[in-house]
């Protein structure tokens, strides 16, 4: 180690540097685990805050990802974003590196039937505004959404530009309407035929279907939005305790997907 200290390239750019080697070589496979910064600490001999230093770079570059508690891994080329934290897509997108926008396939205003009623607490055959997207990341298609609105909301969005501005953004910003907290489900589906079609995949694939009810102040709901998203092209991220005194020590980092692969 003596010629790394020797070196005049600083200690932290060296692991990094080194690091970046064995994952580009295939010494360290997507997924797989790096040596904690205790090992690399006495590998190298240097503290540990230099150790810290070059796994940040390496995360700030998209090159690992890291859980709390865990410890590094590499990237497998999927955005990792936060699901604790409620982003629209285009927050998502862009947070990861990414160009994001929307192809609306449809937008139309209809009654609702019992199901989009009552998920947005109106009366049935209420009227009702019915957007359906694809989600693209860096021109790539992501996830296919199709979102349901009360008429009021839905006749606020219309006429804006929704290839490039997300839902929260316009309500926010051109009508002062918060977007306050969103109840979700996650499950696992396949496929169907309309889906694949604009996910460019095979019908039956896998899809991660989230299921979510967006709403602001009063708890007034202000969407129903079913998201089928590509499970190659997304990583969402989580923390839970196990009560409400857990320590640190029992975190528990869960990982499941959210977006884009080149």
């Amino acid at each position: 180690m003596d010629e790394m200290k020797n070196n005049a390239v600083p200690l932290h750019k060296q692991i990094t540097e080194w690091l970046q080697e064995q994952i580009e070589t295939g010494v360290f496979k997507a997924n797989e685990k790096l040596p904690s910064e205790n090992d690399l600490s006495e590998q190298f001999e240097v503290s540990r805050v230099t150790v810290r230093r070059a796994l940040q770079t390496l995360e700030n570059e998209k090159v690992i990802y890291r859980c709390q508690g865990v410890g590094s891994f590499v990237n497998d080329n999927r955005a990792h974003n936060p699901l604790m934290e409620l982003k629209d897509f285009m927050e998502e997108v862009t947070n990861s590196g990414f160009s994001a926008e929307s192809r609306v396939v449809s937008y139309e205003q209809k009654h609702a039937d019992k199901e989009i009623a009552d998920m947005l607490n109106i009366k049935e055959e209420a009227m009702i505004v019915e957007i359906d997207r694809v989600r693209l990341g860096d021109g790539e298609p992501i996830a296919y959404d199709q979102t349901w609105m009360p008429v009021f909301y839905g006749q606020l969005i219309d006429g804006h530009d929704l290839q490039k501005r997300s839902i929260y953004q316009i309500l926010e910003s051109e009508y002062e309407i918060p977007v306050l907290k969103g109840c979700y489900r996650i499950e696992a589906v396949n496929a169907t035929p309309e889906q694949a079609t604009h996910l460019n995949l095979q019908e039956n694939d896998a899809l991660m279907k989230i299921t979510r009810i967006t709403f602001t102040i009063g708890d007034k709901p202000i969407y129903y939005q079913r998201r089928y998203l590509r499970s190659d092209k997304l990583v969402y991220e989580f923390q839970v305790h196990r009560d409400q005194e857990a320590s640190q020590n029992e975190i528990i980092d869960v990982s499941a997907s959210v977006l884009a692969r080149s």
